[in-house]
């Protein structure tokens, strides 16, 4: 296992972090893989109010005992955005108590989404964080977001956190300029879910499997991050104690990019371009807004992955949450285009975007799905 400093908390986090959103079968599942994690290396668990039993599994997990004394083991929990001081104390509390801790090292702001979020942050519960890092229940605090690139830029630049949450993947890039901003400002970076929202790579397709041979197109990803060194740490969302072992098998691998690996990524882009001829999307964001509020670059990015890598399961699994995932996934689906033709003037690369939109609702649309815990 290496480890990283995490930004201006000063804290070393091993490189991959156990996240606990999916080892809720039953307790004794989540005490055990706990219990593995430590025992390979990860010295930093993350959890949250909203994940279920999580909070509560974790408590229980830590009382029965693990490999490293509690001072050397690093805890996060996030909690949702709340406009009054009153709610966020409270919740800090109901944490704490569930977790059976007496601080937590790190708290985040869990889906720091919208600018109404960032408002409420800034004049409301931020008030009640700053206090529990003065009484000791809390030492740093950060925020987690699945928000748009120029809303976890503000976040960034308000100086009010010391780490942020962010997604940010091979196959998903757009928010470099706040990976690139966060390394300024010395936060720490924590990457969300590189395994699953990175592309459900744990069940890649096989032309994507050929295509990053000999290098599995899970690690590969993990390499791309790795190698990284304005990245902390990369979130291992394991739901029992043997999803450890293939992640970590490469915990050791923060090295640069080889050129073999440079290579496979370099043959990426080559393929995706020959692939999508004059209908790739390069994702610059031109397009928007639209008066529908259909995400066009997300669905469009969508679209590249699976015509460009048979990507379509993952496709699919994103598209769906358009509509049913609120300020989690904003936007509709592409089927809500009226063809008013307000984004083809401002489109770079002249794309037939209604024709598009067309073709991906018809590629990725199915049964719509709701999260995991909710």
């Amino acid at each position: 296992m290496r480890y990283r400093r995490f930004g201006k908390t000063n804290l070393w986090l091993s490189v991959f972090s156990l996240g606990t959103m999916r080892y809720l079968e039953c307790e004794g599942n989540a005490i055990a893989t706990v219990q593995q994690a430590v025992a390979q290396g990860i010295n930093h668990i993350e959890t949250a109010r909203g994940y279920g039993k999580s909070e509560e599994y974790l408590g229980v997990a830590l009382s029965a005992g693990l490999d490293l004394p509690r001072s050397q083991l690093y805890i996060t929990s996030k909690i949702p955005p709340t406009a009054e001081a009153d709610t966020m104390r409270r919740h800090i509390d109901e944490s704490l108590e569930r977790l059976k801790v007496d601080y937590l090292d790190c708290l985040a702001i869990h889906g720091l989404n919208t600018w109404e979020h960032l408002n409420w942050v800034e004049n409301g519960c931020v008030s009640a964080v700053q206090q529990a890092i003065a009484d000791g229940q809390v030492r740093h605090f950060g925020f987690s977001t699945h928000g748009p690139l120029e809303l976890i830029v503000k976040a960034i630049d308000t100086g009010l956190f010391e780490f942020v949450n962010l997604h940010y993947y091979y196959f998903f890039q757009r928010n470099a300029a706040a990976v690139e901003l966060a390394a300024q400002k010395d936060l720490g970076v924590f990457i969300i879910s590189p395994a699953d929202k990175g592309g459900r790579l744990f069940s890649p397709p096989p032309k994507l499997q050929d295509l990053c041979a000999p290098l599995s197109p899970l690690a590969l990803n993990y390499r791309f991050l790795l190698s990284d060194r304005r990245i902390t740490t990369l979130s291992l969302g394991a739901a029992n104690p043997s999803e450890l072992s293939g992640p970590l098998s490469i915990a050791d691998r923060d090295d640069p990019l080889t050129t073999e690996e440079l290579k496979i990524l370099a043959g990426l882009q080559t393929h995706q371009s020959a692939t999508l001829g004059t209908d790739k999307c390069s994702q610059c964001y031109a397009c928007l807004p639209c008066p529908e509020n259909i995400n066009i670059p997300e669905v469009l990015r969508l679209r590249n992955l699976a015509v460009a890598y048979d990507m379509t399961d993952y496709g699919q699994y994103r598209y769906r949450m358009f509509e049913n995932a609120g300020h989690w996934f904003p936007g509709v689906k592409a089927n809500r285009c009226t063809s008013c033709g307000e984004c083809l003037p401002r489109c770079p690369e002249n794309l037939d975007i209604p024709s598009l939109l067309n073709d991906t609702h018809q590629r990725l649309n199915g049964p719509s799905r709701r999260r995991l815990w909710e």
